[in-house]
């Protein structure tokens, strides 16, 4: 039954929980119901103490209540911690980058206070922090929730940034002070005399990429997709994106095409995206058949507005788990 006959048939405040319902699933994290399985290849135990310099707010205890299930009390807490934008907004904090950070105080010191200097970050204010000579990426992974610099309670941050580096997962940012930036985009690490600001190293949508919402997935669930790192708009994105299973001699297994779910209206093969709120929530649902394995999904697009941008990408691997 469609929303607006529900609203019909019930009282008007019967209609507003319903609609508030359905916008809170809208939330990054909020994606999929619980599962009995991890859902990250890098996990903490789901309990954390979390405090933020910049806006004095904090949490301490259990944001997971077991495998792949989340608070979302606890996680609508820690989103505020990062100065993230919650319910009902697009743009959320990546559950990844909680569990991995969760994950690097399990293994370092576990127990101790984390404490955020810069989480989240609007766009435009990534844009005057570059402007005053802050080393702020033109094409930063703080502006999708996915970075952060931190502390350890009782960790050097050079020790920190090596751990992370020796990970080969994420980024990781060291400028020889007390603090380290982490981030689960692509592994690649760096200090102030190597980390590309104001180089040009991003202009033209060289370093976009696309990512997974989970790195394990059952067949028949829903994987949320966006685009991350772009610099100039509009992009123009092929409609049909690429299911692909490579074995262990790294040749392709298995291809599927498919059309996703798109967050704005598609017109025809080619979609335009103008913002970095329009390339979040691309949805597709996994087919029931997958076989257990590693996959990636591939991204193409349409024309060569922009030279230096690739013409295709893939995400990085994820897994799919049958039992």
């Amino acid at each position: 039954m469609a929303f607006t006959q529900i609203a019909r048939k019930y009282s008007k405040e019967f209609a507003a929980v319903l609609m508030l319902a359905v916008v809170s699933a809208s939330c990054l994290w909020a994606s999929e119901e619980s599962e009995a399985m991890g859902r990250y290849f890098f996990s903490g135990d789901g309990k954390i103490t979390i405090y933020s310099e910049r806006n004095h707010k904090s949490f301490a205890g259990t944001y997971r209540k077991g495998l792949g299930s989340y608070d979302k009390k606890a996680l609508n807490e820690i989103c505020h911690i990062f100065g993230a934008p919650c319910d009902p907004s697009p743009m959320g904090l990546s559950l990844r980058l909680i569990e991995f950070i969760d994950y690097l105080e399990d293994h370092l010191n576990k127990g101790a206070k984390i404490t955020i200097i810069s989480g989240y970050r609007e766009p435009e204010y990534n844009t005057m922090l570059r402007e005053k000579g802050s080393l702020a990426a033109k094409a930063s992974l703080h502006q999708y929730g996915m970075a952060a610099d931190l502390k350890i309670q009782g960790i050097k941050a050079e020790a920190l940034w090596h751990y992370v580096r020796g990970l080969k997962f994420g980024g990781t940012g060291y400028y020889h002070g007390n603090t380290v930036h982490i981030d689960v985009g692509p592994a690649r690490f760096w200090d102030e005399t190597t980390s590309g600001v104001g180089t040009g190293i991003s202009d033209g949508n060289k370093l976009i990429g696309i990512i997974t919402d989970y790195d394990v997935y059952r067949p028949g669930m829903t994987v949320n997709l966006r685009f991350i790192r772009m610099t100039a708009f509009p992009i123009r994105v092929t409609s049909e994106f690429s299911l692909i299973r490579q074995n262990v001699r790294d040749e392709t297994e298995e291809h599927r095409n498919f059309i996703p779910v798109f967050n704005i209206s598609q017109k025809d093969r080619c979609i335009e995206f103008g913002s970095i709120d329009e390339m979040n929530f691309i949805k597709w649902k996994l087919p029931e058949d997958l076989k257990p394995g590693r996959y990636k999904i591939q991204a193409r697009f349409c024309d060569e507005a922009w030279p230096d941008m690739p013409s295709q990408i893939q995400t990085a691997e994820f897994e799919i788990n049958t039992f």
